[in-house]
């Protein structure tokens, strides 16, 4: 099999570093890729939004699959275009991509597939916002209706900040704003595959979005993750499929505009039960590293199986019993305005340490000759597996000492709290 993956990110490289261990996939190629995707997968240069460019380019390259990484170009309805060149594409088409797309739009299908989630107001003008905000009182929680690479969202006590970002969104947007009721307790990414009717979720995950250690700073799109959670009900993967997953992907199909590719779910598991907090229509960065170093079912025909609406002949997948931690190695200036052209070293050092236990996921990286130099605000994921949370957290922490970038920052305590409970 022939696959084609579009994107450039983190994201992007735990899905080549998977599809080019699986036997099946016979020449593997990623547009536009980045300096670490270009060690497993042949690179070529395209405007990942230009539909018709990459359906071109999947065509010439006699491509099998196309996996769109991303949610702007599926938004921008890319997966369409390949499909029309008759080519499997595992990605939602720009309608169903809305579900990402539109906060708004997220929720009328949550509402018509009485799937549980926060108590919202879709706001259009100031006295709209102040009534929301005054509704539900702190903490508030406003997000962007569209597209905002995952930092949309302010949840803030500040009745001031919050009708602030409310206003932004509205007046630089699209129009219009989400304000919803703050949902309490542990936050979970559910990943499912799915070809319109068959749903196959993967293993949960948890990440880590504001950029200081103590969940404290600004919302970034995630400075780390970690899978297993041995704190997790053991039913709450079939519990999101039965009323989360499975009932939205119906939705969806009931209305005419049937969802294949990754439905990913992110939940808040409240005292009043499970809650989403949003739904995305591709991987989610950073909990894709973690969830596929523990996938140990071939990953192609996975993809090709939602692709092409046979998910139900399926076997089920299979699952390492170990845990990993993916930690972000971040640019200067994170998540504002990133420092970028910095040289990335200790690359060569971190593969001489436990491989394949710990090794490095490009996000945001460019080669400059023999160089490889930072070229956005998550340069690096740092992911490692072990016997347990520590082991797994021990070997990460390990690797991301070996990386030397000026000005670089992390946070010290992915899963540090959870590593402790599981040894108890």
């Amino acid at each position: 099999m022939k696959v084609l993956v579009i994107g450039s990110g983190a994201r992007e490289h735990a899905l080549c570093r998977s599809l080019s261990l699986d036997p099946d996939v016979t020449a593997l190629h990623c547009a536009p890729g980045n300096a670490g995707i270009a060690e497993v997968a042949e690179l070529h240069a395209v405007d990942a939004l230009d539909g018709a460019a990459v359906a071109r380019l999947a065509g010439s390259l006699g491509a099998d699959l196309v996996v769109v990484g991303p949610e702007a170009p599926l938004v921008a309805g890319v997966a369409d275009a390949v499909r029309v060149a008759g080519i499997d594409c595992f990605g939602p088409s720009a309608e169903a991509a809305r579900l990402e797309g539109s906060k708004a739009f997220a929720k009328d299908v949550m509402a018509g597939a009485g799937v549980p989630t926060a108590r919202s107001y879709v706001c259009a003008t100031p006295a709209e916002i102040d009534a929301a905000l005054d509704a539900f009182g702190a903490p508030y929680v406003v997000k962007d209706d569209g597209l905002a690479a995952g930092k949309g969202v302010v949840v803030t006590e500040d009745v001031d900040a919050a009708r602030e970002h409310a206003l932004n969104c509205v007046t630089a947007g699209g129009g219009r704003v989400v304000v919803e009721e703050f949902l309490d307790g542990p936050e979970v990414s559910l990943f499912a595959v799915t070809d319109g009717r068959t749903v196959v979720p993967l293993q949960p995950a948890q990440d880590f979005k504001r950029a200081l250690d103590g969940d404290q700073g600004p919302n970034t799109g995630g400075m780390g993750a970690y899978s297993p959670l041995p704190w997790a009900d053991p039913k709450l993967v079939d519990e999101v499929l039965e009323t989360v997953l499975q009932p939205t992907v119906d939705e969806l199909r009931r209305r005419g505009t049937p969802f294949s590719g990754l439905l990913y779910a992110g939940l808040a598991i409240t005292s009043r039960g499970i809650r989403v907090i949003e739904f995305n229509a591709r991987f989610g960065d950073p909990e894709t590293q973690v969830v596929l170093a523990r996938l140990r079912t071939p990953l192609a025909g996975v993809l090709r199986a939602a692709a092409n609406g046979t998910l139900a002949g399926l076997e089920p997948l299979r699952w390492s019993e170990e845990s990993a931690v993916t930690v972000v190695v971040a640019s200067h200036n994170y998540p504002g305005a990133p420092r970028t052209g910095d040289p990335v070293e200790g690359l060569a050092e971190v593969a001489e340490l436990d491989a394949p236990a710990a090794y490095v996921l490009h996000a945001g990286t460019r080669r400059e000759g023999d160089a490889v130099l930072s070229a956005g605000g998550r340069v690096l994921s740092v992911t490692a597996t072990g016997a347990d949370l520590t082991e797994a957290r021990d070997r990460a922490y390990t690797a991301v000492a070996r990386v030397r970038l000026d000005g670089s920052q992390h946070r010290s305590d992915i899963a540090a709290r959870v590593a402790v409970e599981q040894r108890g």
